[in-house]
């Protein structure tokens, strides 16, 4: 592998990192602002419904990310 090749293979290294880290962060913070647990409410009592719409979110929130990333 070429020294030049490294700027941008850290960069994106760097944009991923940033990335996991607001993404793990904004749900986090949708887990604090709805009045249950959400793993606790998919996993343990099988609610299907809240698990598409917090897949849902999460899937807006990764489109969010990647387009501000990109930006």
């Amino acid at each position: 592998m070429n020294s030049s090749n490294l700027g941008p293979l850290l960069n994106a290294i760097l944009f991923c990192l940033v990335g996991i880290v607001i993404y793990a962060v904004g749900f986090i913070v949708l887990d604090r602002v709805t009045p249950y647990h959400l793993w606790r409410e998919i996993n343990e009592k099988q609610n299907s419904a809240l698990a598409i719409l917090v897949g849902s979110m999460v899937i807006g929130l990764a489109l969010i990310i990647s387009a501000a990333i990109r930006g």
